[in-house]
């Protein structure tokens, strides 16, 4: 993955042999700066495994700029799908909020990452904690699975935590509810660090590392029986990692994808959207 300074300028204009034009067919506004969108690259072959990530790209009058972002949609699913957030000091966020239905812009046809679903180790459980954009390919594991349930037996217990501070930022929590409710393999739980700011909340509350020791006890989680993968805010990240190795789970048990946000941009802690790459595994979803 390119450094800052070369994902803005390693290209100054596009060729088809790397990127294709892509096309929104869909956008949805989710919150004051959280959107997704629905890309169709052409002809359906773009290849990829849940949990990798797509570069996309907007060409200006000056250069090319650029960004990886994790795939929020499945590989059976004829479009790519992405949730965003806007950083109004980022390179490529700003470019990308004013893009509306029929818009174009640039992705690479290769998605890289590593950050996928372990369903060939020794571990069936799959311990998944996300803060809001870091969702992402968390549902793209989720559809896939729904997907292949269609034709065969789950093996595995998917368990997602996903945090926010306030509850219109989950992007997809109707959409993780359902197929929750709908298969026994699949187990939701989003919380809010917020609470007092909405009194119509009545589910888990504090942030996604206040509430690790509960659920690994609720549902007997350890790193005998689980893989965990923890995905967004990197504070959540260290501090959920350092609670789970305090319950004895080792390093091999834990998969990581960190967003962060550059330091030189004044944005609410809240706020982070940059990828970067840590521990051998590729990060999505960036400024």
């Amino acid at each position: 993955m390119s450094s800052p300074s070369s994902a803005s300028s390693a290209v100054s204009t596009p060729n088809d042999e790397k990127f294709c034009r892509a096309r929104i067919v869909d956008r949805k506004d989710l919150a004051h700066n959280l959107w997704s969108i629905r890309i169709d690259v052409g002809g359906g072959n773009f290849h990829f495994v849940p949990g990798q990530y797509a570069t996309l790209g907007v060409q200006t009058p000056t250069k090319h700029v650029e960004r990886p972002y994790s795939i929020v949609s499945a590989p059976h699913e004829g479009f790519l799908e992405f949730f965003l957030e806007l950083v109004p000091q980022g390179a490529l966020t700003p470019l990308l909020y004013k893009l509306q239905i029929g818009d174009t812009l640039t992705c690479r046809r290769v998605a890289r990452g590593r950050f996928t679903l372990d369903t060939k180790g020794r571990h069936t459980n799959h311990f998944l904690l996300a803060t809001v954009t870091g969702v992402a390919p968390f549902v793209s594991y989720v559809r896939a699975l729904q997907h292949e349930s269609k034709n065969s037996l789950i093996q595995h217990r998917v368990f997602l935590i996903e945090g926010a501070s306030h509850s219109r930022e989950f992007g997809y929590r109707e959409e993780m509810e359902k197929i929750a409710a709908e298969v026994s393999w699949f187990t939701f739980v989003p919380t809010i660090s917020r609470p007092w700011d909405e009194a119509e909340w009545h589910g888990e509350t504090g942030r996604v590392e206040d509430v690790i020791r509960k659920y690994t006890d609720l549902w007997n989680l350890d790193s005998q029986n689980s893989t965990a993968y923890l995905c967004g805010h990197p504070t959540m990240i260290e501090t959920g990692k350092a609670i789970l190795h305090r319950r004895s789970w080792q390093k091999d048990s834990m998969k990581e994808e960190v967003y962060f946000l550059p330091s030189s941009a004044a944005a609410p802690r809240s706020t982070w959207t940059w990828p970067w790459r840590k521990h051998g595994f590729a990060q999505g979803g960036a400024a």
